[in-house]
This record gives C-alpha cells, sequence and structure tokens, in this order.
C-alpha cells in the first residue's frame, strides 16, 4: 500500500486539524427535533377533531321528560298498594272506605266497612255514633218488583256479607260531609260474643 506523502509545514504555521466526526449530541438533537416535529404533525387533526359538540336541546328536553316520567312511576309504585298492607287493619277487618288519609273524597261518600263473617259492629263518625239497622229488618213488602227499597237513615249491616254502610242523606245525623278533615271509628265484635268484647279501629279521610 502507497504511503501518503508527508505534509509540509512551513515555518511558523501550524497544521490544519482533521475536522471532527459528528457527535453523540448531534445526533441526539437532529433525533429530537424529528421527533417532535412528528409529534406536531400526529396532535394537529387531534386538535381539530376536539371542537365542542352542539348541544341538541330537543334531545335534552326528551331525557329529562322521560327521567321524571321514571321517577313519578317509581312513586307511584310506592304508594299504590291497598287493603291490609296499605291501612294495617286488623285482622277481623277485610276492607274499608274511604281509604285512610284520603285527600279527595267528595261530600256524599259512603262509609263502607267489610268485616270478617260472624261479626257485626256500630260506626262512630266525628263523635257521633250512627244507629244501626240490620238489611233484614227493612221492611220491603210493598215495594214492587223493580222500585228502590227506602233506606233508612242509619248504619245499614248486611248479614250475609258482613259490611256496614252509611251514606250522608237529609234526615240523617249527618247529611253531608263538610270540607276538610273527618274521623271515623268502626266499633266491631263477634255476634255470638256481644259488645262486651267488642275491638275498634280507627282512621279519618279529607274532603275537598
Amino acid at each position: 500500500m502507497p504511503s501518503e506523502p508527508p505534509t509540509i509545514t512551513e515555518p511558523g504555521e501550524t497544521a490544519a486539524a482533521a475536522p471532527d466526526a459528528p457527535t453523540g449530541d448531534t445526533t441526539n438533537a437532529t433525533s429530537n427535533e424529528t421527533s417532535n416535529a412528528t409529534s406536531n404533525e400526529s396532535l394537529a387533526p387531534v386538535g381539530r377533531r376536539r371542537r365542542r359538540r352542539r348541544i341538541d336541546r330537543g334531545l335534552l328536553l326528551a331525557s329529562a321528560g322521560i327521567a321524571v316520567g321514571l321517577v313519578l312511576v317509581g312513586l307511584g309504585v310506592l304508594v299504590s298498594v291497598t287493603g291490609d298492607e296499605a291501612t294495617n287493619l286488623p285482622d277481623e277487618i277485610e276492607s274499608i272506605a274511604p281509604v285512610p288519609d284520603a285527600v279527595q273524597v267528595l261530600s256524599q261518600t259512603s262509609v263502607f266497612v267489610d268485616l270478617l263473617t260472624d261479626y257485626t259492629g256500630v260506626l262512630v263518625i266525628d263523635g257521633v255514633e250512627i244507629e244501626t239497622i240490620s238489611l233484614g229488618d227493612i221492611d220491603s213488602s210493598g215495594v214492587e218488583p223493580g222500585q228502590q227499597v227506602d233506606i233508612p237513615p242509619a248504619t245499614v249491616y248486611e248479614p250475609g256479607n258482613a259490611t256496614l254502610t252509611y251514606t250522608p242523606t237529609e234526615g240523617a245525623p249527618i247529611e253531608t260531609f263538610e270540607t276538610g278533615l273527618h274521623r271515623v271509628q268502626v266499633i266491631y265484635w263477634r255476634v255470638e260474643l256481644g259488645r262486651a268484647r267488642d275491638s275498634e279501629y280507627t282512621w279519618t279521610f279529607n274532603v275537598i
């Protein structure tokens, strides 16, 4: 291999230094610049995609309506129980009307109590004990077929179904229920034992 000719340096001159090889720092800087440029390019479309979506007010109102409807249905289920579950009635009472704490009762509404078989009783309404008359004791001898039997202004007891019914009417102790709160007490007992072994149940309702 032929040798390179020697470098001749004139007196007073300094030999020129060979150009430095690229260092690692320069390589890293170039790499970082390339990486940053790539990142900026990739982020640019994302920024454009992140525009705020316009809210559809119609859809929003429809969703709110559905939510309110579901809440009302849930409340309806919670308060729609009837009978013993809603009123905690004694075992001897199967049903009553108006229901306890009713708030939209009409002024001529009948008060009704359905007792177990072989039970009877009386109604005390707003502190007034109403006379009880058995349905079998009502005279219907002169009534033609299709005509109504005149019901006396009292509580009517029907032995076959063991029910007590009082309807406000003219000439009765209570002719109409005035607007406001009313209190009903049913005193009941087994027929064979008599009133000396009675029990009672009380509830209220509100007339509009």
